[in-house]
């Protein structure tokens, strides 16, 4: 896979060309595409802001395929959501997927190496979206238009958003910001705790130069910064061996008072005309017509279908590709005839999985769907056209955070609140309300499944709960072995890519591999 250590992405939009030291200088010849000429109107810099958007949601500069962003794996399989994804809940109980496709199981049996491509895929999606926001950051850090020093704190906002990936993930990172002009070089690496203290401080700069909340949809507003500086600090014991639940809590407060609600049906955030739901705090946006790809929802929506299931019927998509299932230890978290997020289906296939690589074994999924809310097609409906929201973040994500920094010792909450807070989500549901003796730690944990299952928090929740690895919570198939074993803590992190080791002599590999 190409080094993403060299920062020259000549067929980008967003050309990373640069003046010569101090030289304030621009190609003589016209025809060379940099930010001195590519940007001349307001309209101009928004257009590059939606790349850097893009880069979570698509693979490349054309849709579905042929011009990707990163080489060495099929463009449907280096998108940045699915590979995040695959990461997210291949690892744990609450997914796994019978194709055999490369080191696909491996995610699922805890038996990675540093050799494996989509770790590879994973680490590279990162640097890339930072490399691009770095170059529009530099091409917008001196513009006083109120409207571009938005789009400013935005770039800012994605390069974190894709550097806390990087510290969930893989602990040390290379580092790189705009002031490390492009070029061959080989980027520092920066420990697991100054990179979240550099996200931290970024964080807490931009985020009073963001939009109000809701102020467009699909774009990163103040909300959305509160929502990962709670990401944060609710992690942070794991990140930087420091407890930070009271901060989680204030991070937290500018999300609850913004103009979020919870809709009063689960599945509004999961189909097709999803960005109409109140409690869609930041979402990677999907259309159709405009963001095709063999990843990201494309990959969620056709993989959950299998069997002899009407595909069309339920989703609104034509095309089954099966693989993706789910493991009893998540179907049996649920109250299965009340609890409406139980979303599982069976057409002969099994509770138990008996062999990973069967399609028949293990439930399907009907989370996501390509079909409105009131059931009618969506916009788009064939193959790649799919026009269901990812959503990154929600408010129920914000409650659960709140209930779970109160429950573990932290000030500026209360239980009360906490309860409350769980029992709109529970109510919703028709799961039930709870009573404060029921507020503890391994129910948050479960309930943060029921409620969040498949959304990309499961790993994340896990390790934070000490139970990803070598804790006393199994699953099917953890460590290879079908009543599930535990695994060797090192594997909270990933590997560092055995290639970009090869290119890099800064960096080093994480402990245990």
């Amino acid at each position: 896979m190409k080094s993403l250590y060299i920062f020259i992405l000549s067929a980008l939009l967003l050309q990373l060309t640069s003046c010569v030291n101090d030289l304030k200088v621009s190609p003589i010849d016209e025809n060379v595409i940099n930010s001195a000429n590519v940007y001349n109107t307001t309209a101009d810099y928004k257009e590059g802001l939606a790349k850097l958007y893009a880069t979570f949601a698509i693979s490349g500069q054309k849709g579905p395929d042929g011009m990707a962003d990163i080489e060495g794996i099929d463009e449907g399989f280096g998108n940045y959501l699915r590979q995040y994804w695959n990461l997210q809940e291949l690892t744990t109980d609450e997914a796994v997927l019978s194709w055999n496709d490369a080191t696909i199981k491996d995610f699922h049996w805890h038996t990675w190496t540093p050799t494996d491509t989509f770790i590879a895929a994973m680490h590279s999606r990162i640097m890339y979206t930072v490399a691009l926001c770095n170059e529009y950051i530099r091409a917008t850090s001196d513009n006083e238009n109120a409207e571009i020093k938005k789009f400013h704190a935005e770039a800012r906002f994605l390069r974190a958003l894709a550097y806390w990936h990087g510290i969930d993930f893989f602990g040390a990172m290379p580092f790189v910001t705009e002031k490390d002009l492009p070029g061959a070089f080989f980027p520092e690496r920066i420990e697991r705790i100054d990179l979240f203290n550099y996200v931290e401080s970024e964080l807490l700069v931009i985020k009073e130069e963001l939009g109000a909340p809701k102020f467009e949809y699909g774009r990163a507003d103040q909300a959305t910064a509160g929502m990962l500086l709670s990401k944060l600090y609710l992690n942070a014991e794991v990140y930087t061996g420091t407890s930070r639940y009271d901060d989680c809590l204030t991070a937290l407060q500018p999300v609850l008072s913004a103009p979020y609600t919870i809709p009063t049906e689960y599945r509004h955030n999961f189909v097709s005309d999803n960005h109409t739901s109140p409690e869609m705090i930041f979402p990677i946006t999907y259309d159709g017509s405009k963001t095709q790809t063999w990843g990201g929802i494309v990959y969620l929506v056709h993989a959950q279908i299998g069997g002899t299931m009407d595909a069309k019927g339920m989703f609104g998509t034509g095309d089954a590709w099966s693989g993706l299932r789910t493991t009893k230890a998540l179907v049996n978290k649920f109250d299965l005839d009340n609890d409406y997020r139980a979303l599982f289906w069976t057409d002969g296939q099994n509770l138990e999985i008996d062999d990973i690589g069967l399609f028949t074994d293990g439930y399907g999924i009907t989370k996501f769907r390509n079909r409105k809310l009131n059931g009618d097609l969506s916009d788009s409906n064939h193959n790649v056209q799919i026009d269901t929201d990812w959503p990154m973040f929600r408010l129920s994500d914000a409650y659960l955070m709140y209930a779970e920094a109160v429950v573990r010792g932290g000030s500026g909450g209360s239980q009360s609140q906490a309860v409350d807070y769980i029992n709109v989500l529970r109510t919703r549901a028709n799961a039930g309300s709870i009573s404060a003796a029921d507020l503890d730690l391994p129910f948050i944990l479960d309930e943060r499944a029921r409620e969040l299952f498949w959304e990309g928090h499961r790993r994340t929740d896990l390790i934070r709960f000490n139970q990803f690895t070598d804790g006393d919570y199994q699953w099917p198939w953890k460590g290879k072995v079908k009543e599930g074993i535990p695994t060797a803590s090192h594997r909270d992190l990933f590997p560092i890519p055995s290639n970009q080791l090869t290119a890099n002599p800064n960096l080093k590999q994480n402990v245990g591999y």
